[in-house]
Parts: C-alpha cells; sequence; structure tokens
C-alpha cells in the first residue's frame, strides 16, 4: 500500500489549467497503548463517519469500517467485558 496521494481534478474543471485537485487521504491506523510489544494487534483509526480496524499482521489486506453508533456499542461492550 503506497502513502502517497492521488490526486483528481473535478470533471466540471474542463480543460482549464487552474483547477483545485482532491485526494482522499487514508485513515492513520493506531494499536492500543494496552498491547505492549505484542505483534498480534488490532489497529483502529478514526473516519469521519465512524471508525476502521485492521490486523496489523496483515495490513495490505484491507480493513473493515464501522459506523459511529455500531462502534460505540462495540465499545461499550468491551468496555463493560460482555464480549
Amino acid at each position: 500500500m503506497s502513502d502517497e496521494l492521488v490526486f483528481h481534478k473535478s470533471s466540471y474543471s474542463g480543460q482549464e489549467p487552474n483547477c483545485v485537485e482532491v485526494a482522499p487521504v487514508p485513515p492513520t491506523f493506531r494499536k492500543s497503548s494496552y498491547s505492549g510489544a505484542s505483534q498480534n494487534c488490532a489497529e483502529v483509526a478514526d473516519l469521519p463517519t465512524g471508525a476502521a480496524l485492521r490486523d496489523s499482521k496483515h495490513p495490505e489486506a484491507g480493513h473493515l469500517a464501522f459506523p459511529a453508533a455500531e462502534w460505540d456499542a462495540f465499545l461499550t461492550a468491551a468496555r463493560a467485558a460482555e464480549l
């Protein structure tokens, strides 16, 4: 996975050279401070609409995205040791 941003020009720009280009910014993943030195970790990233979760051993495999309400419900259950 490359960290290089890929910019796109709007289809409304026509052939004009003076355009604003945009690029999606990939999420910034982090692992829990409770993980210690172990390499077997789940990593989480904040998204505008919730959170993303991926396996630290295989980040190239992609991530799962959760809406904010579902992520909050998961965290509440995890904190209550219901999982």
